[in-house]
Order: structure tokens, then sequence, then C-alpha cells
């Protein structure tokens, strides 16, 4: 336990530092990731009919938890595993007594640290320009929104990794996630709240992993109706189903990999 904390530490400390080498690069992530704000705009416009039974300043929050959201659930280990393959750089890795797993890991949460600062200030500067849509969320509901971000998170990092196995037979997985993404745009709730979709397609877009990305998180915390129990056995589930999978691939995707010389 103490080895497995101190390699912790070590790993979340050396990502982090690297991280902030590159400041000005996360600010640009950041504000790469301003798709909801200007989603924001066209929906809080369109709301004014009054047929989506939302009104403005909701549309205003939703958006603004989605961009919030999206900043500490962005993952991008599909590519870097990818390169790792394609160039033999995974070799080493192997070498070590760790899952080459975790520096990805400690990777992503050390980037959600050092972009903290700058997402908070977006948000900040959100509310100067919209103070209308300023609200304060019950503690239960920011308590339980930390926990389904977190668990929002692990299931795209998993669901991400898993795809990124694929490059031990092929030298485009990536091209996998970039098909996930037509998807994952549509039904997480980025372009739209599940709220105005149709009642069939919303029931659909629930059973799978999509919505949970984003709108659960985000309808959490701004006070929607949402079925919290099914959304976690949903999360759970899906978690399940490709970390059986992903441990399947890895296994024998070394395989595969060894085979090739590495």
């Amino acid at each position: 336990m103490n080895q497995g904390i101190t390699i912790a530490k070590a790993l979340l400390s050396v990502y982090y530092a690297y991280m902030l080498e590159y400041r000005a690069e996360l600010f640009l992530w950041a504000l790469s990731g301003t798709l909801p704000l200007i989603m924001m705009g066209v929906w809080t416009n369109a709301s004014q009919s009054g047929q989506f039974g939302l009104e403005p300043a909701d549309f205003a929050r939703y958006f603004l938890i989605v961009f919030l959201v999206r900043q500490f659930t962005t993952v991008w280990v599909i590519w870097e595993f990818e390169r790792e393959v394609v160039q033999g750089r995974l070799s080493p890795r192997l070498l070590q007594p760790l899952d080459p797993v975790w520096h990805h890991v400690a990777s992503h949460l050390s980037e959600r640290c050092a972009r903290l600062p700058f997402a908070l200030t977006l948000v900040g500067f959100f509310f100067l320009l919209y103070p209308q849509a300023m609200w304060l969320p019950n503690l239960r509901n920011v308590l339980l929104f930390l926990v389904v971000a977190s668990m929002a998170f692990a299931l795209r990092f998993l669901i991400q990794y898993t795809f990124a196995l694929f490059a031990f037979w092929t030298e485009r997985a990536s091209a996998i996630e970039q098909f996930w993404l037509l998807f994952y745009l549509f039904l997480s709730g980025l372009i739209a709240p599940l709220e105005v979709f149709p009642p069939i397609v919303r029931e659909i877009a629930l059973w799978t992993p999509f919505p949970y990305f984003i709108h659960f998180p985000a309808a959490v915390l701004i006070g929607l109706p949402v079925d919290i129990l099914r959304g976690l056995l949903m999360v759970i589930g899906w978690g399940v189903v490709f970390f059986i999978g992903n441990r399947w691939l890895w296994r024998k995707g070394l395989k595969q990999y060894s085979g090739m010389g590495a």
C-alpha cells in the first residue's frame, strides 16, 4: 500500500510539473472546449419561443456546466497509446513493474489540476457577462456532481483506452474514436440537452453510455429531473463491460506486440 502511494505521488508530481511547462497550451485547450457556450447562445434564443420546456436561464446554466464537465472529462489516451505502439516506445514501459496505463492516468489527472485555474477563470468571466444565469446549487447536488463527473471521466477514459488497444493490430486506432465521436456529439448532451429530444430518441440514448459523459453530471448539478440510480447503474454496467473487453484485448495485444519483435 505504501509503495503504491509513493508511486502515485511520484507519477502525479512528475506529470504535473510537465503540464505546468505548457500553461499557454493548456489555456488554448481550455478555450477550444467552448462549443457548449456557442450552443448556449443558439438554444437561449430558440427557447424564447417557449416550446422546449426550459427557460433561457436554464439553457445558460446547462451549457455552462457542460463546458465545465468537458474541461474535466476530456481524454486523449488513444492518440498517446497509438503513438507509443507505432513508434515502439511502449517496449521500455513494459519492462517496468507497473502497468503502462497508470502513466496515462497520472498524465490526465495532472492535466486536470493544471487546467483548473483556467476553467474557473472562464466560468467567472461568463457570470460577469451573463449574471442572470447565476445560481447556488445545494450541497447535495454539488457532492453528487463531483461523484458522477469523476465516474464519467473514468468511464470515458476506460472506453477510449479500450479502443486504443486496437493499435496492436492497426496503425490508426484513433479512427475508431473519430467514428465514436459522431455519436458522442449528438447523444451525450453536448449540442442539446436530452430534454429537447423526442421521447423515443431520448429513451434509446439513455441505454447507451453517451448521456452519462456530459448530460447526466450537468443535469445533477443544475437540478434537472434525472433518474440518479439508473444513471449510476448504467455507468457501472458499461464500465464492467468495457473493463472485461479491455483486459481481454490487453492480453491478446501483448502477444501480438511481442510477435512483431518488441
